[in-house]
């Protein structure tokens, strides 16, 4: 007898449907999975038999085969056992015909026959939905992530035995209910830009960045509080909208991170700066989701930027500009989403030291900051210069704006942009293209004017001309202005890369 369960598979950030076909034949027991599986998929013989006969099942002493289809897909992992298992149970007649119809089951099973949670299980709920599946059946622990997809109706189980009981018709599980956000720690706790002394134009820089979506660069000695100012940000970016929050879960949760939570933060991703380039963009054999896929819809701040491979720091060019990852393999090609806002930290030169003390040469300052190409450089639309924190802003009482109140202003820049930019499919002034910019950035006379005169100072690339515009356009939102003025663009011109380090760049 032959029979057949659909499941999915776990493909970049995204999943992948696939049959499980189950022939029984009479002849000398065996079992055969075929269709390009890996260890994992060919060990869930073993794992099917015990689970079968542990929830005291019967499993058929024929010659069993299993296809994977379709089988020019490498299959990985073990969360086709479940699939495995209800189609074997289905071929020998243990289930009712049409009880598979319509459902999708992913999951796990332990020898003694409980299913295990897994990771993903948002994926495969919208691969499911898209299939046309009705019900899809996972892990009891990864229901509630599931239920977050809307359209499809979702069933936790905890063993094979109770989804025996389900697929039959004598057991119906409780209703689940969509996991709810979680927060680590009451909103407006932790770190606050009131901590940071002095550095006006650092965090001015910085309400901008959050206000936009833009990215930035933070020169400067070590101690003047670039790390610290990047480690605040989140604290003054806007929360995450639901559905932002569904594409954050996705993504930790095919990672194996965030605790099978809904998260209610975006993230703040800080890799060290020895990173590979695939682990900072994704790929690999077996192509994984990288440092700039986890930061998706949050920050990833890369601290001592020029020490980073010049291979890494290249490898963001296209990510940055397109905010997605394109992994080419041989038979597929793979997107990762990357709508991150990078943030960037690094001293002036290889000593660190300002001003008088600094002991490197013209030329060793000059090699130092060509490790950041100008490509690269003309991709980041904040550069701002730190000078060493004074002795008076470190002993005097502190009188810093806190975060919540620049979060006040950043959000209602936000809603602006978000009035501004209705329809239009991005949701702050920095993810514009080029036809939006130009659209929603109309300049004045004065403004022009400005504006190339910052070209003739600066030497703009057509690139560089729009991201000033963008720019420009978050300043007047934060001042509350309609239209872009001359002093919007004199301050947008001023956090472009000086002339001097883009020369070395």
């Amino acid at each position: 007898m032959l029979a057949t369960a659909a499941t999915f598979t776990i493909e970049g950030v995204r999943s992948r449907e696939i049959l499980v076909e189950v022939d029984l034949r009479q002849g000398l027991p065996a079992f055969t999975v075929v269709g390009l599986a890996d260890t994992a998929v060919r060990e869930a013989r073993e794992r099917v038999r015990a689970a079968t006969l542990n929830s005291g099942l019967e499993f058929p002493l024929k010659r069993v085969t299993a296809n994977l289809a379709p089988a020019y897909l490498r299959k990985t992992g073990a969360t086709f056992d479940l699939a495995l298992a209800v189609a074997l149970l289905s071929a020998s007649g243990q289930l009712p015909d049409g009880a598979l119809e319509g459902c999708a089951i992913c999951g796990e099973l332990s020898l003694s026959g409980d299913i295990r949670s897994m990771g993903g299980a948002i994926a495969m709920a919208f691969g499911a939905r898209e299939r046309g599946y009705r019900r899809l059946v996972v892990p009891e622990h990864n229901a509630p992530e599931a239920a977050l997809v809307d359209g499809i109706e979702v069933f936790g189980v905890p063993s094979l035995g109770r989804l025996v009981e389900l697929l039959t018709g004598s057991w119906t599980p409780s209703p689940v209910r969509p996991a709810r956000r979680h927060r680590t720690r009451p909103p407006g706790s932790g770190l606050d830009l009131a901590d940071v002394r002095g550095q006006d134009d650092a965090k001015r820089a910085l309400e901008i960045a959050a206000a936009g979506g833009h990215s930035l660069l933070m020169i400067g000695p070590p101690g003047a509080g670039k790390t610290m100012l990047a480690r605040r940000l989140p604290g003054i970016l806007p929360p995450p909208t639901f559905d932002e929050t569904v594409e954050i879960t996705n993504v930790h949760s095919i990672a194996g991170l965030g605790g099978r939570r809904l998260a209610c933060e975006r993230p703040f991703r800080a890799p060290h700066h020895t990173i590979s380039a695939p682990g900072l963009v994704g790929g690999g054999n077996r192509p994984a989701p990288g440092e700039i896929t986890l930061a998706h819809r949050g920050v990833l701040f890369l601290d001592e930027l020029a020490e980073f491979s010049r291979a890494a720091l290249e490898a963001l060019r296209q990510p940055l500009e397109d905010g997605r990852v394109v992994v080419t393999r041989a038979q597929r090609t793979i997107d990762f989403p990357a709508a991150v806002m990078l943030v960037g930290a690094s001293n002036p030169c290889p000593c660190g030291r300002a001003g008088g003390e600094c002991s490197c040469g013209a030329a060793e300052h000059a090699r130092y900051l060509r490790r950041l190409s100008g490509p690269l450089v003309d991709r980041i639309d904040l550069v701002c210069e730190l000078a060493p924190t004074s002795p008076r802003a470190l002993v005097d009482e502190p009188s810093e704006e806190p975060s919540a109140t620049v979060r006040a202003r950043v959000l209602a820049a936000r809603e602006r942009q978000g009035r501004r930019l209705a329809g239009a499919g991005v949701q702050a002034n920095g993810a514009m293209d080029g036809p939006l910019t130009r659209r929603h950035v109309r300049l004045g006379p004065d403004a022009v004017t400005r504006m190339l005169e910052g070209h003739l100072q600066l030497g703009l690339s057509g690139r560089g001309h729009d991201r000033v515009l963008r720019l420009a356009r978050t300043i007047a939102d934060l001042a509350g202005r309609e239209h872009v003025e001359a002093r919007d663009i004199d301050e947008a011109l001023g956090f472009r890369m000086p002339p001097a380090l883009s020369e070395a760049a």
